[in-house]
């Protein structure tokens, strides 16, 4: 027996044109609400159901190839909406030097979204193509959007800042299924939950209409169930570390300076000789965050030397830093954005050279550096020439005295899954990395959702990979995160302060997301796939 469908879902069915668009911008938007630090999983739900019903609008009196263009352009708006509204903070670091860059702040909080929706219209498209009445049409969208999503983190460098999996991904619970399915396969749930209740307004036979939603309810509820279960007691800890995380709170239009060197320097050193709290042990190690010196520390054996004498016997400092090294004949000087260790009697014992640089931030693409140059136009960090990546992903295995090896992760490295751990990685002395060190600059965001997405994102790669993660932002917020996805320690926001910690143990064994990477992704995607044409074929 079917059963009209409400009259709200019947009108949305029928927009057209600009009403269409300009609904799936609104409840895209809406969307953006599901991610830090507002974690609203119900925003979601309402944002995908009616989507869903807007395809149904588009997808219906249409043959199969006719109803990817209006899909497709659904799906464009929808994801233009969501990233505007979730990235919108990514204009305060065109303000940081607003004489050099504000013409450029359009680009940045309108360009960048609009470009990427087109993902989300590739997505809505393809499930469009498999689009029929009934619950097929959710799984449809699951592999589009799945798809979409993965596609995203990517092609041309890839960006997965804030992909819709992290819309279960910032509980607890739920974040422990990202240690066998990853991100991509937490987004594939995300969407199948999320979407699932727009089959309650679909005017089918009940077992259609409300099936979805309660097998919805089961697998969230059994999530939950399983992350309790698998989060059990306090990880331990690994015996004779003590960590101190240095957050000098330095604001970005002062941080690159030079002639701020030596008071820079001098409040680093202050924040890591503060006294330990009383019956807590002193440090063994030191961590600073990215980009550290306004200088290149390497070439200043008088800054080098001050700071190894700021050091106490046995302690060895983890830090970002600004490197260079020599040009062959011909060329210029490369520079790196690095993490250096140094010890206690100034040697640079190890290094590790960013890989995966930002866009327009650290470097300009090839492609248009020489005619942006020519218009007197830069990236954000002001070094000649732009950084250069580091020649290999391997290289981020850091050998740390008195530390298992350290995965090491400049900025937003840490907000890729799967790339946390490159294949065939080699351990010094073929013992497994025992933890994730991410060093970062959010100075260029200011007290916005920017920095609270980035910790998130952050986290659940320690969750991953079964390591613990030790985070030291310049501003914040600095934490030390338990393999589990706990938060063990933290600091707040825009605050100069220091964080003492023990480390906790990684995971023996690993994880299957760890072994297996997007594996388990790639099966889900392709059994929603298999659903949505199989539905597609009974009806």
């Amino acid at each position: 027996m079917n059963v009209p469908a409400p009259g709200f879902v019947r009108a949305i069915r029928r927009l057209t044109g600009w009403r269409r668009l300009g609904l799936a911008w609104l409840v895209g938007a809406v969307a953006a609400l599901a991610m830090p630090p507002f974690g609203m999983l119900p925003a979601l739900a309402v944002s995908l159901s009616a989507a869903t019903w807007l395809l149904d609008g588009a997808a219906s009196d249409r043959t199969t190839l006719r109803r990817f263009w209006p899909c497709f352009l659904i799906g464009w708006a929808w994801g233009f909406g969501y990233l505007t509204a979730g990235l919108w903070w990514l204009g305060q670091a065109f303000l940081v030097e607003a004489d050099a860059f504000l013409w450029a702040l359009p680009l940045g909080v309108i360009g960048l979204p609009f470009g990427l929706g087109l993902f989300y219209g590739a997505g809505f498209g393809a499930a469009g193509l498999m689009w029929r009445r009934g619950p097929g049409r959710i799984a449809a969208l699951a592999f589009g959007i799945g798809a979409a999503e993965w596609l995203r983190g990517h092609l041309f460098t890839g960006f997965p800042w804030n992909t819709l999996g992290m819309a279960l991904a910032q509980n607890l619970w739920l974040m422990q299924w990202g240690a066998a399915i990853g991100l991509y396969g937490l987004t594939v749930l995300a969407v199948l939950i999320c979407a699932a209740p727009a089959t309650l307004a679909t005017g089918t036979r009940p077992r259609s209409r409300f099936g979805p939603s309660a097998a919805a309810a089961i697998v969230l509820i059994g999530m939950a169930l399983y992350g309790a279960v698998r989060l059990g007691p306090p990880d331990p800890v690994v015996a004779g570390v003590r960590l101190r995380l240095v957050q000098p709170n330095l604001p970005q239009d002062a941080k690159f300076r030079p002639e701020n060197r030596t008071d820079i320097v001098d409040r680093y050193i202050e924040l890591s000789q503060r006294p330990a709290e009383a019956g807590e042990p002193e440090p063994t190690h030191i961590v600073w965050p990215e980009s550290a010196f306004p200088f290149l520390i390497q070439r200043d054996p008088d800054a080098l030397a001050k700071v190894a004498a700021g050091l106490k016997p046995g302690q060895h400092l983890i830090t970002g830093a600004a490197r260079a090294e020599e040009p062959l004949p011909g060329e210029r000087l490369r520079y790196f954005n690095a993490v250096l260790v140094i010890g206690p009697d100034g040697t640079i014992s190890d290094s590790y050279d960013k890989v995966h640089l930002v866009p327009f931030g650290e470097y300009l693409p090839a492609p248009l550096d020489a005619a942006l140059r020519a218009l007197g136009l830069r990236q954000f960090v002001a070094i000649p020439g732009g950084f250069s990546a580091g020649a290999r992903a391997a290289q981020r295995i850091l050998a740390v005295p008195g530390l298992p090896p350290v995965v090491a992760t400049i900025c937003y490295e840490a907000i890729f899954p799967g790339a946390i751990l490159p294949a065939g990685h080699v351990a010094p002395s073929d013992r497994p990395p025992g933890l994730i060190l991410n060093v970062t600059n959010d100075a260029w965001f200011g007290d916005t959702p920017g920095p609270r997405q980035h910790l998130a994102q952050a986290r659940l790669r320690a969750v991953e990979e079964g390591l613990p993660m030790v985070r030291d932002a310049n501003t914040g917020i600095s934490a030390v995160i338990d393999p589990h996805g706990r938060i063990v320690a933290r600091t707040p926001l825009d605050q100069e302060t220091w964080l003492d910690a023990d480390l906790p143990a990684r995971i023996v064994g690993g994880t299957l997301y760890g072994r297996f990477g997007d594996a388990a992704f790639a099966l889900m995607l392709a059994a929603c796939l298999g659903g949505a044409l199989r539905a597609g074929r009974r009806t």
